[in-house]
């Protein structure tokens, strides 16, 4: 059985019929005129011999073509594209149905950042208070390496709320290079949490050796096949509509493959798209229509699912405003897309401007990840840990997230109220009303073990003082000592036998072997 996720039984939306028939329109419309750019001949290619229209470009010393995609193309290709994407895990009961017309939505961690933010508590002395200590949080950056990946992983392995797993760091130890960092990523990840695992890849020249890692995993090519336990991201699309040539070859591979992929567009409103909703909303649309296409054009039936990661550009710097309002907006524009085109929508929430957890951090958080949840999408990005618009992971900030996602789950149970719950409803008002109390409480006896009620905030302190971060800290280091099932000896064996570049402190059975 796949994890259950939170069916959202009336999705938010935004937009009107007719205002997501104009998107998809003007998408359209942009496909055909201007079309897009596109730095990777083999792309070019694909989309010329199937019907569109590629003129070579000679103004840029890098070979470039300029593609317009007809409307009957991209209206084909969506038709070929599978409704419905099933995401395996080692753990079979951590598989993920992702249904394009059924609004069940998964919470999954990431994305890879360059920063790992450690938490330390140091005891401090008030120069007011008679000498009273006080202890406080110190956070400190550093450059993350394969360890923090692995803990990062061991961590959301045991967050009850997280259903997925997107690397949440970049490793950058001295023996890591641009050749042997694919290999080493995929594994720590794989050999750290039994959810599924998603990432892009660095180069394609590892793609073979990840996906043959991830064979011997699961069993077997066929084995892989039925349980596509490894996804991939690719954002094959720089904004305004440009093909990037390496990251368009790593996509073509890999719907060769059949693996399933993200077609995901990060256009920044006010310089990268324009700053209207219609005008971003038009062209991240027509964006991942494109890739949508030529990976259909690839090989028919490629599970793609739609991938959205808008943002708006801060009025002061023109850098990314992850926390504005706009953003969240966004989103859920996106998931209505996805839904009228009946595919899996990847989107984004959780995802803030502030370098430290504290109290911008949680408002910013709780606004999208509340408002992006209601919405449907069945892969939601939710940025576990993730500070600094994705530039910074905390694994404090990620065991905040699991408390506040249980409170957003809660929230979303469907309401008990049958004919037999009115029904004893109005017998206990009855009941009370001819009482001299009249109170309720003995009723309450039957529901408390029922998991009818929320539980109370697990950070909450003595009402002296605020002790979340204190006592978040704790359930990090408490998630940290539990045990984690890592890849059998046998598999790990042979993963290291045939897979060059890992490193050997990734062997967790090394004293063994």
């Amino acid at each position: 059985m796949p994890r259950e996720g939170i069916l959202v039984h009336r999705p938010l939306e935004r937009m009107t019929a007719e205002q997501i028939a104009r998107v998809h329109q003007s998408s359209l419309d942009i496909l055909k005129d201007p079309g897009l750019l596109c730095y990777n001949a083999e792309a070019a290619e694909i989309f010329h011999s199937s019907g569109g229209g590629v003129s070579s470009i000679s103004s840029s010393g890098h070979p470039c073509w300029q593609v317009s995609i007809p409307e009957e193309m991209v209206v084909r290709t969506l038709d070929s594209a599978p409704g419905t994407v099933r995401l395996g895990a080692r753990n079979p009961a951590n598989e993920l149905v992702l249904d394009g017309e059924v609004p069940r939505v998964y919470f999954i961690s990431g994305s890879e950042t360059n920063i790992w933010l450690d938490v330390n508590f140091e005891t401090y002395v008030r120069k007011s208070g008679g000498g009273a200590e006080v202890t406080l949080p110190e956070f400190r950056p550093r450059r993350g390496t394969v360890a923090d990946l692995c803990k990062s992983a061991h961590v959301c392995e045991h967050l009850e709320t997280l259903d997925g797993y997107i690397r949440t760091v970049n490793i950058q130890d001295r023996e890591i290079t641009e050749e042997n960092k694919d290999v080493n990523k995929f594994f720590a990840s794989l050999n750290n949490t039994t959810k599924h695992v998603m990432s892009g890849l660095t180069t394609l020249g590892q793609l073979d050796n990840v996906v043959r890692m991830a064979q011997l995993i699961a069993g077997g090519k066929e084995k892989l096949e039925e349980n596509p336990l490894i996804s991939f991201i690719t954002c094959l699309v720089k904004s305004p509509l440009q093909f990037v040539d390496d990251t368009t070859a790593t996509f073509i591979e890999i719907c060769r493959r059949g693996l399933p992929i993200v077609v995901s567009s990060s256009p920044q409103a006010g310089t990268s798209a324009p700053i209207r909703e219609a005008g971003i909303m038009a062209q991240i649309n027509a964006e991942v229509l494109a890739g949508i296409t030529l990976g259909q054009l690839v090989r028919t039936g490629t599970p793609v699912i739609y991938g959205s990661v808008p943002v708006r550009a801060r009025m002061d710097t023109l850098g990314d405003s992850y926390g504005a309002v706009e953003t969240s907006q966004y989103n859920v524009d996106c998931a209505q897309m996805a839904r009228y085109y009946g595919l899996p929508n990847y989107s984004t929430s959780g995802v803030c401007d502030p370098k430290t957890p504290g109290q911008q951090s949680s408002i910013e958080r709780l606004f999208s990840n509340l408002l992006v949840t209601l919405s449907g999408p069945q892969y939601l990005h939710c940025a576990y840990g993730l500070l600094d618009c994705n530039s910074v992971f905390c694994l404090l900030q990620a065991v905040l997230d699991d408390a506040h996602f249980k409170m957003i789950k809660f929230f979303l149970r469907p309401p008990r109220i049958g004919e037999d719950d009115i029904a004893q409803a109005v017998k206990q008002v009855r009941e009370v009303t001819a009482s001299e109390q009249k109170l309720f409480i003995s009723h309450i006896r039957k529901v408390l073990r029922s998991g009818e009620l929320s539980s109370p905030y697990p950070f909450e302190g003595d009402g002296k003082s605020d002790d979340v971060f204190a006592l978040a800290y704790e359930r990090m280091n408490e998630l940290l000592a539990r045990p984690v099932e890592h890849i059998d000896l046998a598999t790990t064996r042979r993963i290291f036998d045939e897979i060059p570049g890992l490193l050997p402190v990734l062997n967790t059975h090394a004293e063994r072997t």
